[in-house]
This record gives C-alpha cells, structure tokens and sequence, in this order.
C-alpha cells in the first residue's frame, strides 16, 4: 500500500493490560502492530511476535477514530461498522455506520458515586455525537481539500500522510486522534474523519456515462446547533461553516464548483427563549470590523475571490442585522474584484410560492459565474444545453440536493430541511407543507428543550471542553447546575391552572354565572403564568453547562 494511506482493515486485540491493534489489509500482513497500554496509556508500534494473549478478546475494525478523556479515564473510539458509498479518483470513500467506545479502565472502583453518574452522561454525550449521521472517510483520499486545492499542491504534499495534510478546519476527530499524531511513525493508524454529507452517483447523459459527486464539509470550528452558535468568534470563524463542492468526474477528466456558507460574519448571539423565532443581538463592545477582516481575509487565502450571497429578510431584527453586515462591508476596503455583495430577500420575492423567482438571483450571478471559471466541453452537455432536458439527472440532481439539505440541516437544526419537496419536484405539495410544519414543531421542541444537551456533546466531542479528573472532587461538575425555582413552580402552577380551567369549562353548573366566573378566574390564571414562563424564557430552556457564553454587552437589533 502506498506509504500517504491507512489501514483500510485492522483486528482489535483486547487483553486485560493492553489494546493490540493489527493490520489486516492484504498487501501489509506481517507489518508492525500497534499496542495501547491500557494503565500507562503509551503508544508503540512493535513486531508481531505472538505477544497477543490466546485469551483477549478480538473483533475487525476499520479505523480508529481516536481517544477521549472522561471522568473514568480514556475511552478509546473505534469504527465497527461502514458502508461504501463510491469512488473519488479510483479511492474508496466510505460512510460510518456504526462505533464502539471501549474503556481503558477495566472497572470505575476508583470512581466515586457522583464521578460515575456524571462519567456515564459525558459518555453518552460522546456517543450521542457519534450515532449522528454523516461522518465519511478514505483511507487513501484527502476528503477534507476540494479537487481545486488538491490540484494546485506539489507532488511531494500529496505523498505526505492523510493526518498531516489534513484540513484541519473539516477533521472532526482532530481532538481524539493527538495521542496518536505526536509520534509520526503512527501514521498508518491515524485516520482523519470529515462530517456533513457525501453522495456519489453515476449518471448517463447523451450515452455518455459519468460521476456527479456532491460533497459539504462541516467545520469543526464553531461547530454547534441551530441557535447557540452564532456569528463570529475572536479568530474570525463563522459559526456552522459548511464548504460544499459539486464533483463532475467524466473519463480521466474532473471539474468542480465549490460554494460555502456560514453565520453572518459579525458578533451576534441569538440564544432560545421560548418565542419561535428570538430576537438577534448584536454586541455592541465588539470590533466588527476587525473580525470581519479576520474572516474575509481567510475566506480569499482559501477561495480567491467571493460573492457574499445574503439571503435574510430585509426586515424587522434580520433587517438591522443585514443593515449592520452591509455598512462593515462597504467601509471594509476590499475591492470588488475580491469581494462583492447581493442582497435576496428570500421570503419577500419568493411569497406566495413564487419559486421562479429565484431566477432573478441566478441571473444577477451569472457574470460571476462565467468569470470564476468554464468547464470545457466535453461531450456530456453542450454549451446551453439545459439539465431539464435530461429527466433522468434531473431527478438524481435535484434528489442529491435535497439530500444534502437534509443532512445539514439535521445535523445543525435538529431536523430535515424546510421546502425540500419543491427542490425535489419544482413544485410545493400539501404534504410537503404538512411535513414542514411538523418539522417546525420539532425544531421548536429541541431548540428550546434539548439544545443546550447537543451543544455540550458537540463542545465534549470536539475538545472544545476537557473534562478535568478532579471534577466533583476538588472542584465542581459543570453539569451539576442546579435550576431557579422558577423551574419547578410555574410549569406546575400553569398544569394545575389548565387543568381547573378545562374542569370548570366542562363540569355543568346551575349556576352559569357562577361557573363562567370560574372560567374566567383559572383562564386569567392560565394566561398570566404563561406570560411569566415565556418572560423568564431563558430560564426555562435546555442551556449548554459545560462552556458559558462570554459576558458581553448585547443590544436588541
């Protein structure tokens, strides 16, 4: 196997002292393994010599994903189960179907009562991450550069190993695997993973067959759910990045279209209440404008040149948020050749399901479009041929596309995307608006009441937090916060108010007058704590324990 690669297959050894881990693939039996001391936690690779006891036990494994570090001691994260979804370049490039989080400790007898109860919660934060769907890797191919990237790299970068060319923004087991990456000879162990969304399908058009390949790329940094993570951080890092790339692999030929998207590039927050759509607030003590120039800069070091595409409501709160994106843009500096703006209000010109109307958008970018790059003919469509001729790829097109904003939006949202039956047919159905209001629904559900639990296994998971061993020893467990009393009474007082009401507004009475002042009384009732509980919203949500959001001065926008 080509030195740059990993192993594809490995056998996991487990004994009572060490994790022995052995290459299966065909081409390197007979190469060194790998064994974990399970107490002291070293790393070395050393000659098979029939070390492994006859008693550990073994299984097939087809990666590592790395190690982490809980209350209990290290869990190391292996990949059990995968699926392949196709081919980039002539490499395989598989999906994770199933993991397995395997203790070093052999017992918790040196845990206390509460260290085991909490360690049991940050486990199943751990793998809460990893049974969300969408993690892929290659042990051959660079899944994290666009082909863009890929192609303009030396000879020499692309010999290096798949950990250490890595784009460090797309691994999302960068944290877990740094046991292994400071000793380079572990190279072959040491497997990068990407999350967000990869389909591969081969497609005919005018008899000629090719690959259409759609591939987003989350980031890892400010990575998180729908409302806790917004904006900007002090690096210049968008919140919820997602680099996306359009593949067209046509005999040894290959051509690419590359969009990202993220959080608007200013200093927001925009953190559940309670009410279905929280207001934005802007921080009003933050340099804006030193990190927009962070994040543009980086943008152009990675992509060139960029149209920023807005497409947020030009009114109400999302209005003065799009008002105060554009006044740091236009007194940025940058120069139109690097940096332009387009405003589509969305909602405004597509109302009324006029989903034409997006053409306005497309027309406004073709100019970019042409400029930014023209794939050379090759047979497969001609110059203005249209994909809408060509019913078969259209189907597979517009279906592949759907699929990507599901998985994306599941990932980050809690759910599938919103609308995604008129980008599977062209036109909005009654179940599809149906399916998009349960969706809504749901969306409401675990942004206000399950969130908070998803962004901490996000922040446990990507290192973001390190859980300390002296947690609920010398020092407190963050998931220890006890909730205000608020939390407890008014939920119980609204039930017991509700209930009276339905009882009062169905028992019959003699007296009506009687009995509608009681509806009234336990209706007022109802309605005032109501008020309270969504006025005390914050109080009421599932929030993050583990990282607290910075103390800053925010304004209404």
């Amino acid at each position: 196997m080509a030195d740059h690669c990993v192993y594809k297959t490995l056998r996991l050894h487990t004994s009572a002292d060490k994790f022995y881990i052995e290459p299966r693939d065909p081409k390197a039996l007979g190469e060194k393994i790998l064994e974990i001391d399970r107490v002291t936690q070293e790393l070395n690779l050393a000659d098979n010599e029939g070390q492994i006891p006859p008693s550990a036990e073994t299984k097939d494994i087809f990666g590592i994903m790395g190690v982490i570090h809980l209350l209990a001691g290290p869990y190391l994260i292996v990949i059990t189960r995968k699926r392949l979804v196709g081919y980039i370049q002539g490499n395989e490039v598989w999906k994770v179907l199933g993991t397995e989080v395997i203790p070093f400790p052999r017992a918790l007898l040196h845990l206390t009562e509460d260290q085991a109860y909490y360690d049991k919660i940050y486990l199943s934060m751990v793998t809460s991450v990893l049974q969300t769907d969408g993690f892929y890797f290659s042990c051959s191919y660079d899944l994290t550069h666009t082909i863009q990237r890929l192609s303009g790299t030396s000879p020499d970068f692309l010999q290096m190993p798949l950990f250490e060319r890595a784009d460090p923004r797309f691994v999302w087991n960068n944290h877990l695997l740094r046991p292994f990456t400071v000793q380079s000879e572990l190279h072959k162990f040491i497997l990068p993973v990407m999350h967000g969304f990869i389909s591969i399908t081969t497609c005919t058009i005018n008899n000629n067959s090719f690959d259409f390949i759609l591939i987003s790329r989350r980031s890892c940094y400010r990575a998180g759910v729908r409302y806790y993570i917004r904006g900007l951080d002090d690096e210049g890092r968008s919140a919820n990045y997602v680099e996306t790339e359009q593949i067209i692999q046509y005999n040894n030929g290959t051509s690419s279209f590359v969009q990202i998207r993220g959080s608007i590039p200013l200093y927001w927050s925009q953190r559940p209440n309670l009410k279905y759509k929280p207001t934005p607030l802007i921080n009003s003590t933050a340099d804006h404008t030193l990190g927009f120039q962070y994040h543009i800069d980086h943008e152009i070091a990675h992509y060139r040149e960029l149209v920023l595409i807005s497409l947020i409501d030009q009114k109400g709160a999302e209005k003065i948020l799009g008002d105060n994106f554009y006044t740091i843009l236009r007194n940025s500096g940058y120069k139109e050749d690097k940096l332009r703006y387009d405003a589509f209000d969305f909602h405004k010109e597509c109302s009324k399901m006029r989903w034409d109307r997006l053409n306005i958008l497309i027309d406004r970018q073709n100019s970019d479009l042409k400029k930014f790059g023209k794939i050379h003919e090759h047979g497969v469509i001609t110059t203005g041929e249209k994909i809408a001729g060509h019913k078969d790829f259209e189907f597979i097109f517009k279906n592949v596309w759907a699929d990507n904003a599901d998985a994306c939006s599941v990932q980050y949202a809690g759910t599938g995307a919103l609308k995604t039956d008129f980008t599977r047919t062209g036109k909005r159905s009654v179940f599809g608006a149906l399916k998009d209001g349960v969706n809504s629904a749901i969306r409401y559900y675990k942004n206000n009441f399950s969130d908070g639990y998803r962004q901490d296994s996000i922040d446990l998971f990507l290192g973001n937090y390190i859980v300390d061993s002296n947690e609920c020893i010398s020092k407190p467990c963050p998931l220890q916060q006890k909730r205000d009393w608020r939390y407890m009474m008014l939920p119980f007082i609204l039930l017991f108010g509700f209930s009276m009401f339905i009882i009062s507004l169905i028992l019959p009475s003699t007296e009506y007058g009687i009995q509608f002042l009681y509806v009234l009384f336990w209706g007022a009732a109802v309605f005032m704590t109501l008020y309270i509980v969504v006025f005390f919203g914050t109080e009421f949500v599932d929030q993050p324990k583990l990282l607290q959001p910075k103390d800053t001065k925010d304004k209404h926008v």
